[in-house]
């Protein structure tokens, strides 16, 4: 591994995703910072920093996925103890920003989740924010302090090039995804279609009309998040209906929680393309998955961030 030339930035990491921060780490040529993040016995969060941050640009590496409030907790009281210890600068790669869907008031009386957690790290210490494909864009507002939001789109839509499908469409699940679906479109040289679709309950979708055109062609559908699976199956399902030859998956975070992995199986969706922001355990792989890895991007971006460069670049 070559080293990187300054013994001032540092990488640290929490329980979330140890193997995608080693990976971060192994990228930028550093080691892995020394730290414990274990509980004490009645289960209140321990961090201990085994080496010196003073004067140290400090990044780190926590998804707040499952579970989100451990995951959390543990950042915010890694993010006291290295302001305690004098670290220079502070900055949190968030890959997987948890609560981000709670981004507003949908009812009377909701909480704006979102804002809390922003206001928490911030509190606890935060000077930066790294995150990728925020739910909702908005939440770098909630923030005021910089945040650089990196997309998975590239990443993807490498993969998808490098599989030379002829007669590609992508496709978003609902009108919230169209500049999401447009972007990955935009690298593919591909049109895009829209599901109409209203939803009569939380978690359940019903598919009303698809935009566009996709009989005969390779359907890729994207989306930032697939969570229990509903949309994305039942649009997959659509599709076929509707005459595509074959409907591909993708996303950023898959969260993939209560009944999504049966509804993968079971839909006729061909390969569901997934990044690691959120850790995969062994249960939750299939054969039709397939999982990308962030850390060449995010290590790219904390490289530009502590050299003082445009990260902006990087999508250019």
């Amino acid at each position: 591994m070559a080293t990187y030339r300054d013994p001032k930035l540092k990488v640290f990491t929490g329980n979330a995703n140890p193997g995608l921060a080693a990976a971060i780490a192994e990228h930028i040529g550093v080691p892995l910072g020394q730290a414990d993040v274990t509980h004490f016995s009645d289960g209140e969060i321990q961090v201990k920093l085994n080496e010196s941050v003073r004067g140290c640009d400090v990044y780190v590496i926590q998804p707040t996925s499952y579970p989100v409030n451990e995951n959390l907790m543990e950042l915010l009281v890694m993010l006291d103890a290295l302001k305690r210890a004098s670290a220079k600068g502070i900055n949190v790669v968030i890959p997987y920003y948890g609560y981000a869907r709670q981004d507003r008031k949908a009812r009377a009386r909701d909480p704006i989740t979102a804002r809390l957690v922003a206001n928490l790290i911030e509190t606890a210490g935060a000077d930066r924010i790294i995150t990728m494909d925020l739910h909702a864009t908005q939440i770098q507002g909630f923030f005021n302090i910089p945040v650089d939001h990196l997309l998975g789109v590239p990443i993807l839509a490498e993969y998808f090039r490098e599989k030379n499908l002829d007669d590609v469409v992508v496709v978003s699940p609902d009108h919230g995804g169209v500049t999401r679906a447009r972007k990955l479109a935009e690298y593919l040289k591909a049109p895009i279609a829209i599901i109409d679709k209203r939803r009569p309950a939380p978690n359940v979708a019903e598919v009303m009309n698809i935009v566009g055109s996709i009989d005969g062609k390779h359907a890729i559908l994207i989306d930032d998040i697939i969570d229990t699976a509903g949309t994305i199956t039942l649009a997959a399902q659509a599709l076929i209906d509707h005459g595509a030859k074959s409907v591909y998956a993708c996303c950023t975070h898959p969260v993939l929680s209560g009944p999504a992995m049966e509804r993968i199986e079971n839909s006729p969706i061909k390969e569901l393309v997934v990044t690691d922001t959120i850790v995969m355990p062994p249960e939750k792989k299939m054969d039709k998955m397939v999982i990308l890895s962030v850390a060449p991007l995010i290590a790219e971006a904390i490289i530009r961030v502590h050299e003082e460069l445009s990260v902006s670049k990087l999508f250019d």
